[in-house]
């Protein structure tokens, strides 16, 4: 059994997030299913779905409070990584972290952190198994 099954994250406006999100979620291989109450991407049984706020004014969130931290996408090279950072550039993300090698985790993880307008983060990660590093 996975430990998430899906995951809601309320925005401030909505088509706007849908032109950041959509881009970065097709191209992690996800599919985009529209509801009245919001839209979702799936990829086999996971789900990240977007939820327009009942609060308007109440954004953006801001990092380092209570709350969200970030979500990291696992891919499978680092090529991979710098791929998704400049789709989500184009996207209209904020780079937070450029495509670096984080050596505090180890010498192999490579990752980008970006921001969308509602101050929700998240990560590209290529982190593979030490005897497969060659990459």
């Amino acid at each position: 059994m996975p430990l998430f099954d899906h995951l809601g994250i309320t925005v401030e406006d909505l088509p706007r997030s849908i032109a950041q999100f959509d881009p970065v979620m097709q191209a992690l291989g996800c599919t985009r299913l529209d509801a009245d109450n919001g839209v979702s991407w799936y990829k086999g049984e996971e789900e990240l779905i977007l939820f327009p706020t009942r609060e308007t004014g109440s954004g953006p969130h801001r990092h380092g409070r209570v709350g969200w931290q970030h979500l990291a996408f696992p891919v499978d090279s680092r090529a991979e990584v710098d791929r998704l950072h400049a789709i989500a550039l184009d996207a209209g993300w904020t780079a937070v972290r450029e495509p670096k090698v984080f050596p505090r985790f180890n010498d192999r993880y490579y990752a980008s952190f970006v921001e969308d307008d509602n101050g929700i983060r998240i990560e590209f990660m290529y982190n593979p198994p030490r005897e497969s590093a060659a990459d």
